[in-house]
C-alpha cells in the first residue's frame, strides 16, 4: 500500500462549512429580532423604574420644602438648593438626573393643581406612540 492511500486530511469539507453557515444563517434569524424586541422593551423598564425614583425623591423634596419645584427649577433642584429656599435638604438623589434610555434629559413640568408631570416621549422622542416609542411616566 502506499502511503498517500493511509493518508486521511483533517478539516471540513467546504460543503460541512456551508451547512454550518447556512444553520448560523437560520438561527440568527428567528433569534435576532426577539432579542431586540426585548431590549425596546427593556429601556421602557429602566425608563419606569428611573422615574419611580425621581418621584419618590420629589415627593421628599416636597415634605421638606413644602411644594414640588417649579418648571423652572426642574429636577436640578433635586441636586442643589433652588434660590431663597431655606427648607432644602438634599439632595435628594444618591447621584446626578439621569437621561433617559435614549439619552434625551427626562421632561419635567408643575402643573397648575400643585402636582406634577415627569416623562419621556420614548425613542422616537415624540408624544404619543406605542411599543419603544411610546410616552413614559405621568404626564
Amino acid at each position: 500500500m502506499s502511503s498517500s492511500n493511509n493518508k486521511r486530511q483533517n478539516g471540513f469539507t467546504l460543503i460541512e462549512m456551508l451547512v454550518v453557515l447556512v444553520l448560523i444563517s437560520l438561527l440568527a434569524g428567528l433569534v435576532g429580532p426577539k432579542l431586540f424586541n426585548k431590549v425596546g422593551s427593556s429601556k421602557t423598564k429602566v425608563a419606569s423604574a428611573q422615574i419611580e425614583l425621581m418621584t419618590s425623591a420629589l415627593n421628599t423634596y416636597r415634605l421638606d420644602a413644602g411644594d414640588y419645584p417649579t418648571t423652572e427649577q426642574g429636577l436640578a433642584a433635586l441636586q442643589s438648593a433652588p434660590e431663597g429656599n431655606t427648607t432644602w435638604d438634599g439632595p435628594y438623589l444618591a447621584k446626578s438626573i439621569p437621561l433617559d434610555p435614549w439619552n434625551r434629559p427626562y421632561h419635567y413640568k408643575l402643573k397648575n393643581n400643585g402636582e406634577f408631570a415627569l416623562f419621556t416621549y420614548g425613542k422616537d422622542g415624540q408624544e404619543g406612540g406605542t411599543g419603544e416609542n411610546q410616552d413614559v411616566g405621568t404626564l
